[in-house]
């Protein structure tokens, strides 16, 4: 029984590094629709300016821009107390030469919108970023539907297709980060941490495609991730978690009023690193990328072109990696810190 776990897993884990090799050869292919897009960017080398396209490409946008004049426009919904709820399309605050121009009395200026009277307003617009949220979680969807239905079809028998790519990573997470991490009680936080691992893994995956948000190098969406772990991590806290804070063990009394600061902003701290690491990694990779990339339209040279691009398609084939480390790392130290505080006194 024995040897046929172990057959599946091995077969599993075969197709996890076939489907890597595949999206890592769809990364190579897709560096010459990046270079091109980019140089239609760039334009006149005298008005190429790298920061500007930079920023460009890793913020967040009102419009979804495949390639250069390819723009799929999304719904704005703002709310101002003069106006109430108003939503249209992100392309009436662009004319036929694609400058920004206002509408309704709105005004986007860097992707800020604004009212010409100086009013307050709420943005609640779909954005990229927001698209490929939604995005990331119809693929989770997609996916572990199909994994569930290949569960009630192969009772007993090897896993397949979906069931055989995905089964031996979520294995893996139960069994060598989140069993371990939070001990016996680990079922309780299995699907959130099964969700979570998931959720950024794909997002990052989703990033490395030319054309795609950079969803998860947004520091607004790692905070909501980060936040989730805040709340889970203390409102799971025991008695033993919170004298830990409060009442150091071990500790001269009178050493306690100077480490009762420090346990406190380690509370807060903690998320934050997570925060911080998963944002900055995933955007120093793509600033990397896109950097070596505009070397092309600055030196004007298919020799630089050339090189740049077997550079970037190496990095990219790297950040493949990084994009699965990642999601591990977030996903190990949330575990350790439900962990500790779910831990019983000993």
């Amino acid at each position: 029984m024995s040897g046929e776990k172990r057959n599946m897993t091995e077969n599993g884990a075969f197709k996890i590094y076939k489907g890597l090799i595949i999206y890592g050869l769809i990364c190579l292919f897709s560096m010459v629709t990046l270079q091109q897009a980019y140089a239609s960017d760039a334009g006149d080398a005298q008005s190429f300016n790298p920061g500007d396209m930079i920023n460009h490409h890793i913020k967040d946008a009102h419009g979804w821009e495949i390639t250069h004049g390819v723009v799929v426009p999304l719904p704005v919904i703002l709310y101002s107390e003069s106006d109430g709820l108003v939503i249209f399309s992100s392309a009436n605050f662009f004319n036929e030469a694609h400058q920004e121009v206002p509408y309704l009395g709105y005004l986007l200026s860097h992707e800020h919108i604004s009212r010409a009277d100086g009013q307050s307003v709420f943005d609640f617009s779909i954005t990229k970023n927001v698209l490929f949220i939604f995005i990331d979680a119809a693929i989770m969807l997609l996916v572990f539907f199909a994994v569930a239905r290949g569960y009630k079809k192969n009772v007993g028998k090897a896993p397949k297709g979906v069931q055989s790519l995905f089964e031996p990573v979520i294995i893996y997470i139960r069994d060598e980060v989140v069993k371990p991490s939070i001990g016996e009680k680990y079922q309780t936080y299995l699907p959130y941490m099964l969700t979570l691992f998931f959720f950024i893994w794909f997002g990052n995956l989703l990033g490395l495609i030319p054309g795609a948000a950079n969803m998860t190098g947004n520091i607004a969406v790692t905070a909501v991730l980060a936040l989730g772990t805040f709340f889970m991590t203390n409102f799971s806290g025991k008695k033993a978690y919170w004298s830990h804070i409060f009442w150091t063990p071990g500790v001269p009394w009178w050493l306690r009023p100077i480490i009762l600061p420090v346990e406190l902003i380690g509370v807060f701290t903690k998320p934050v690193s997570l925060m911080v690491r998963l944002f900055v990694s995933i955007t120093a990779g793509h600033i990397v990328v896109l950097s070596l990339v505009s070397l092309t339209f600055i030196f004007h040279s298919w020799m630089v072109g050339f090189g740049s691009t077997v550079i970037v398609t190496l990095i990219t084939i790297i950040e493949l990696l990084v994009a699965t480390i990642q999601a591990y790392v977030f996903t190990m130290f949330t575990s350790l810190y439900i962990g500790m505080a779910v831990e019983e006194h000993h």
